[in-house]
């Protein structure tokens, strides 16, 4: 087993041991097993998958850190929310303003262009999360 720590700034998320842990790097997705080499990554939108007794759970993640010891995963983020705490309907319309901003580029501050560019990533990982088990 390895713990598992998942922070945002609102509150830990999850604090628990599990078997195993999959993480959305900048480089692409990891999978962290027991007495893994030591590192520390940035973390992209995406999703953290952890399995503890064969059950596995999917998160929705932001942007953030984590750190990967031998016997612990420390994950700093600014979202990790649960699929059955996503709410769909509030996600489209967080992503399609993030579309409308980024449409006005020019009107746009170059910092305001990267929050929209950072918004519509996380609602794009969130719904990827909600809608993972529909059939189309």
């Amino acid at each position: 087993m390895i713990h598992l720590q998942i922070i945002t700034p609102e509150k830990t998320v999850f604090d628990e041991d599990v078997d195993q842990v999959s993480l959305p790097t900048a480089s692409g997705q990891i999978t962290v097993l027991p007495h893994h080499i030591g590192l520390v990554t940035s973390m992209e939108p995406g999703a953290i998958i952890y399995k503890k007794h064969q059950k596995e759970t999917h998160l929705a993640s932001g942007f953030g850190f984590a750190q990967v010891g031998s016997d612990a995963i420390n994950v700093l983020v600014d979202l990790a929310a649960p699929e059955e705490e996503l709410e769909e309907k509030a996600i489209e319309e967080a992503k399609k303003q993030a579309e409308e901003q980024m449409k006005q580029k020019h009107l746009l501050s170059e910092e305001e262009y990267a929050t929209a560019a950072a918004n519509l990533q996380k609602a794009l990982a969130q719904l990827k999360i909600k809608r993972r088990h529909r059939k189309i």
